[in-house]
């Protein structure tokens, strides 16, 4: 099993509060180019992470907690028909 490396950078926040991020935290992120990131504060400390990696997260918690394999169309379906029995009575 691989282990993941911790590894510490520093930058500088400027007096409006901007930070540039080091090249090497935005690949780390998978985002070279730059995108948008989640910032979470977590007790006394703020985890970074980027919305590919957020949205995969959340991804997986919805996989291993959904209780039906509805799609997108099914679920809308299903909310269109129960919007309509709650107009018809």
């Amino acid at each position: 099993m691989g282990t993941k490396m911790s590894r510490a950078f520093d930058a500088k926040v400027s007096h409006n509060g901007r930070l540039v991020l080091p090249k090497r935290v935005r690949e780390a992120l998978g985002m070279p180019e730059g995108g948008t990131v989640v910032f979470s504060v977590e007790g006394d400390q703020v985890k970074l992470t980027s919305i590919r990696q957020s949205i995969g997260h959340a991804q997986t918690l919805y996989r291993q907690y959904a209780i039906n394999d509805l799609s997108v169309d099914d679920f809308l379906a299903d909310r269109r028909a129960e919007a309509a029995r709650e107009r018809e009575g």
